[in-house]
């Protein structure tokens, strides 16, 4: 792939909390924030870390707002979020759970076509407005719904990559993949915890490695997965700047707030097809490996990590397929502390989607500005860097709609 035309660089990232069971304020049986609240809170917080807010270009992803909120025209609410993009050029992006990543590669895009020099760029969604069982068929639409919901579970994407652990497990051994499984999910609790915007933030329970140990029922939920395995149902908002180099002067952001992008891969697998290997996400390996070779990087050039852990097994499988542990040895990556805070590359950082949150629409968006803020010394649970640069994989379906964006620290 061909290196960026021109600098392009991502500032003023800003994420609502991520809310769903397990926030204390959570409750169902009461009124809960509307989606208009989260749109315009994310947006001025953005904006505030400008000197000036007035973009050139707007861009809201969402994944299923028709039928989560039965409101579809997105484009229409980017004005409302910020008032400067009334009159201008605004669009509504959706890609399943990778709608973040593609919302930001839209906004990158216009960026080096010249059409812009200031692009405001924002994901969100609200599942809690369902049942989680019905909220399932909703998301069931990632991936080939004719075919494949009908003989599905109920809970559909959960059973998805239960088959994918079942597969592994099969070829690879249960006990070790399972206390692999387990510790990633208690890494992702301790990392949420230093958050206050996570929705695992008020997680206090003591034994996380045993709980994550919990055997699966297949009875009560799917086979080969326990609850543990699986990110929640969240509602929430992020939002960032994109900015070319006039961008960067007209908004009045110093180049230490700000992170350049380096590489911009987007790779599409075909929905209709069954993966060829169940314990291969291969088109996230495209992606990556793209992404790489635009940026002129191998793997260990990369200093910190934000990768797609929608359920626990899939952050094994894109540990292999970035190519930090060879097949069937992602378990044991993590497990000799790889991904830890003091591993060889901290891995989501922010508590991922396990811990986070995730609202489909804004997950990507929310890698970025983890990425964002961790490149520029502002995260909440912040490392020091061996590496200025920093990636993030954002996957939509059953691996089926994949980015990877790089991004390089000005400041290490």
């Amino acid at each position: 792939m061909k290196a960026l035309r021109k600098k392009v660089y991502i500032a003023a990232g800003y994420n609502t909390t991520y809310m769903g069971s397990g926030r204390k304020e959570f409750n169902p049986k009461k009124p809960m924030r509307g989606f208009e609240e989260y749109l315009k809170e994310t947006a001025e917080g953005t904006s505030s870390q400008l000197e000036s807010s007035s973009f050139d270009e707007g861009f809201l992803g969402s994944f299923m707002p028709g039928r989560f909120l039965k409101q579809a025209n997105l484009p229409g609410f980017l004005p409302f979020m910020v008032p400067s993009l009334k009159g201008k050029p605004c669009t509504g992006i959706e890609g399943a759970c990778g709608t973040g990543s593609r919302t930001i590669g839209a906004g990158i895009r216009s960026i080096l076509s010249d059409m812009a020099d200031t692009a405001f760029v924002a994901g969100f969604e609200m599942q809690n407005t369902m049942k989680a069982v019905y909220g399932a068929d909703v998301l069931a639409g990632a991936s080939y719904y004719n075919k494949e919901r009908k003989a599905g579970y109920a809970h559909f994407f959960p059973g998805i990559f239960a088959e994918r652990a079942g597969a592994y497990y099969e070829r690879y051994g249960y006990d070790d993949t399972r206390r692999a499984m387990a510790k990633w999910y208690e890494q992702s609790i301790l990392n949420a915890r230093k958050n206050p915007k996570a929705q695992e933030y008020h997680n206090t329970i003591e034994d996380l490695l045993s709980l994550g140990m919990m055997p699966p029922d297949p009875k009560k939920f799917v086979p080969y997965l326990n609850a543990t395995d699986c990110s929640k149902v969240s509602d929430g908002a992020s939002s960032l700047a994109l900015l070319s180099e006039e961008g960067l002067q007209q908004c009045g952001v110093k180049k230490e707030y700000a992170a350049e992008v380096v590489a911009v891969a987007e790779v599409q697998g075909d929905i209709t097809q069954d993966p060829e290997d169940l314990t291969v996400l291969s088109t996230t390996e495209i992606a990556v490996q793209r992404a790489l070779e635009q940026a002129g990087l191998t793997k260990e050039d990369i200093g910190v990590l934000e990768i797609h852990d929608c359920f626990s097994i899939t952050a094994i499988l894109a540990l292999e397929a970035i190519g930090f542990a060879e097949t069937g040895r992602g378990g044991h990556f993590i497990l000799d502390g790889n991904t830890a805070v003091a591993g060889s590359v901290p891995t989501n950082l922010s508590g991922g989607l396990g811990g986070f949150g995730h609202p489909t629409g804004a997950t990507g968006v929310r890698q970025m500005v983890d990425l964002l803020h961790q490149l520029t010394g502002r995260a909440e649970n912040q490392v020091k860097l061996r590496s200025p640069y920093g990636m993030m994989v954002n996957m939509g379906g059953n691996d089926k709609t994949l980015s990877c964006i790089i991004v390089r620290s000005l400041v290490v």
